[in-house]
């Protein structure tokens, strides 16, 4: 008869740290101030890491930070980087500014991202400069990313390029050689160290024939390409008094997000953006009225 098998009992699952424990990571914390935290915590009806803020013993930063560690989110501090403040969603992610965005998110993708709607790239138009195109589509291409999603940000602006600017990085190669034939896409693609889902494809050196580039077969086949690889691509785009650029890569994407901005987009602009988007059968999935 063959003897039972010792089975050694599993080990018990580690019991996951405590916004405290993080905290004390990103700052060293002694017992005693650990327990003047809790102390004001529970004397006040705080959390933990407002309970810290207030009492001096952690910042606003480190308090995110922790909090970051807590639930594996990526965030990001602008005293290590160059990435722009502007970039809420990356360096102020529990922000009522980086809320929109995640409103914005769900939105776009319950109504026109997700199954059973058909899968397209979306471009982020504007009516002029200046109204928050560029913030706008990265703020969102990071929302995106940050749920674990891979996303691509396209910066297919070639008359006056920025997302390289938000994201500290130099506009040296991109798009712009991608479609001319100097280099493959796979090549042009920046990594954001950061931001471990998010990738970008800048626009490169502004050439003196954007539409030209635009219209060529390459960018409709690149945009074929990129969807096969990647969950998410937005395409920021040249404002629409810069030219036809945004109508035509809106078409080509075949969804479109219009940026306004309060107080200065003139709603019968707002209005004819959106029916040249009908008039294309582009999807147009939403106005977006930027405060800032």
């Amino acid at each position: 008869m063959p003897r039972p098998r010792a089975v050694s009992p599993e080990p018990a699952p580690e019991r996951p740290k405590s916004i405290g424990q993080r905290l004390r990571a990103v700052r060293p914390l002694t017992d005693a101030q650990i327990e003047q935290i809790l102390l004001h915590q529970r004397q006040h009806g705080l959390r933990f890491g407002d309970a810290a803020v207030a009492l001096k013993l952690a910042s606003r930063d480190e308090v995110a930070r922790a909090l970051s560690q807590q639930f594996d989110f990526p965030y990001v501090s602008t005293e290590d980087c160059a990435l722009s403040p502007e970039l809420v969603t990356a360096v102020s992610p529990f922000g009522e500014q980086a809320e929109v965005f995640r409103e914005l998110r769900t939105r776009l993708l319950l109504e026109h991202l997700d199954p059973p709607q058909p899968r397209h790239a979306l471009a982020v138009l504007s009516t002029d400069v200046g109204d928050g195109k560029s913030y706008c589509a990265a703020n969102l291409a990071i929302s995106l990313s940050q749920m674990g999603r891979r996303t691509l940000l396209i910066d297919a602006d070639l008359r006056r390029p920025r997302v390289h600017q938000l994201f500290g990085l130099v506009n040296r190669h991109g798009l712009s050689a991608v479609l001319a034939g100097h280099q493959s896409a796979a090549t042009a693609l920046h990594t954001v160290a950061e931001l471990p889902s998010l990738e970008l494809l800048l626009a490169g050196s502004v050439p003196p024939n954007p539409q030209e580039l635009l219209q060529r077969p390459t960018f409709t086949l690149l945009l074929q390409e990129l969807l096969e690889r990647f969950d998410h691509v937005i395409v920021d785009t040249p404002a629409a008094s810069q030219g036809a650029d945004a109508r035509l890569l809106a078409a080509k994407c075949g969804a479109a997000l219009i940026v306004g901005r309060q107080g200065r987009s003139r709603l019968a602009d707002l209005q004819a953006l959106a029916g040249a988007m009908a008039r294309t059968a582009t999807r147009l999935t939403g106005v977006l009225i930027n405060q800032g």
